[in-house]
């Protein structure tokens, strides 16, 4: 299932929508019996609007704390931490709410408790019975692998590294000589035996990964024609990993792919919206930058800004603004830099190159020009990225930690690819909400 231009699982779709209903279920049912009248709290003082916003407090707290990104149940202590630790701060959004002067959406004292109390005892045992019943035992859909290329390998293993998928590798039809990477148990044939292997396994879908593009056209129309999904290994690898593979990419993918590339018409809507985000924020943000320009200037020599040479859309240059974090003498961190980087306040004056249109709100990373040089040369499709413009966050910056390594550089490009091909304000809007979540859990730790 897809959502925001992300692949879902369906059984990660699933235990959300039914977690939903636990927890929505248990304040139900403390607002029935710890209420004089529950109808008229229900439906008159809108009790399932306040019971509604605690059950998003709460589904938020599960997936801020990647409750809904791990779904095996490896600790059973940890797992009731966890809720324990997202019910306390439930409780504490409640009291601020009464803080605030705003009852009308909080929950009263007994239902929150009551409710609270069920959701503590339901929610664990419902997560722990639905990993042993539906992650663990329920059978996922087979896979057949026509071909073992390194992309479809890599497909198989995410598969059996990541059992919410739903699918399961049936196994492997190769030509000799096979792919010595090959567990014995899993290479079924030659390609020849197509037909044979499907009648025998019924495969529920067939990923096609050959090395050498000869494959079985007539057997797989066939099958196609019978009802099997035939998926390409490309498109099975930008399914479960979320990113574009760069290993055995053709040009004429790329060439005559009708959804390669930023529509015209989303990247005028992200420039509008980008300009109003930031816009917003610089505004907001104004009397801090001010504040941080002051200190910057007190307590260390140099300029307050720091401007960097960036390779923007189309590889135009453009100047990064950031507030100065290093001596310049030294190249070391100045002691009020370390905070500013911690808390990545160092970045905000990049709103104003958003505001002149050099960058967006979301993309692929501003990197130097020297930079994108010698990885064009050395990277095919690397010159790609620069088809829209950088971003002050990405698909890449929250999938992937930044390394100085050329194999971090190859995994980045292929989420850039991945970003470029989706562009769109769902997807930013995701990304703007990955953003905030991995901040918070970075200001926590």
């Amino acid at each position: 299932m897809r959502l925001f231009k992300v692949y879902f699982p369906a059984r990660v779709v699933s235990l959300l929508i039914s977690e939903i209903a636990i927890v929505f279920g248990c304040y139900f049912a403390a607002a029935n019996f710890s209420t004089e009248s529950p109808n008229q709290f229900l439906f008159a003082d809108a009790g399932l609007y306040r019971i509604g916003f605690a059950t998003l407090c709460i589904i938020g707290g599960f997936y801020l704390n990647n409750l809904y990104s791990q779904l095996r149940v490896r600790s059973k202590a940890s797992l009731l931490q966890q809720v324990c630790f997202v019910l306390g701060i439930t409780f504490l959004i409640q009291s601020l709410l009464d803080y605030l002067k705003v009852p009308e959406w909080a929950l009263p004292k007994w239902t929150m408790i009551w409710g609270s109390l069920l959701v503590l005892l339901i929610q664990p045992a419902w997560r722990i019975f639905y990993d042993l019943l539906v992650i663990r035992r329920l059978p996922g859909e087979k896979v057949l692998f026509l071909g073992a290329s390194p992309v479809a390998r890599m497909v198989a293993q995410r598969l059996v590294d990541s059992p919410h998928f739903g699918l399961s590798v049936a196994g492997y039809l190769e030509d000799y000589p096979a792919s010595g990477a090959l567990p014995a148990n899993l290479l079924l044939g030659p390609i020849s035996q197509l037909r044979e292997i499907v009648e025998t396994l019924k495969p529920q879908r067939i990923i096609v990964g050959m090395k050498q593009r000869q494959e079985p056209v007539q057997d797989l129309l066939d099958l196609r024609s019978s009802g099997i999904p035939i998926e390409d290994a490309q498109a099975a690898y930008e399914t479960v990993f979320s990113r574009v593979s760069v290993q055995d990419l053709r040009p004429s993918q790329l060439v005559f792919a009708a959804d390669h590339g930023a529509h015209p018409r989303s990247e005028s809507v992200q420039a509008i919206y980008s300009f109003l985000l930031a816009l917003t924020a610089f505004l907001i943000t104004l009397p801090v930058m001010l504040l941080v320009a002051l200190l910057v200037k007190l307590t260390s020599p140099g300029p307050v800004l720091d401007r960097q040479a960036k390779a923007g859309k189309n590889g135009a240059g453009f100047m990064l603004f950031r507030f100065r974090s290093l001596y310049h003498d030294t190249g070391r961190l100045t002691p009020l830099g370390r905070w500013l980087h911690l808390f990545r306040i160092d970045e905000l004056p990049q709103l104003m190159n958003v505001l002149r249109g050099d960058m967006a709100i979301v993309g692929p990373y501003p990197e130097r020009p020297e930079f994108v040089k010698v990885m064009a040369e050395q990277i095919p499709y690397y010159q790609q990225r620069l088809a829209v413009k950088p971003g002050l966050t990405g698909w890449a910056q929250i999938n992937r930690r930044s390394r100085d390594t050329f194999e971090d550089t190859l995994f980045k490009l292929e989420y850039d690819l991945y970003y470029i091909k989706n562009l769109n304000m769902t997807l930013d809007l995701y990304i703007l909400f990955q953003t905030a979540k991995i901040m918070m859990s970075r200001s926590v730790s």
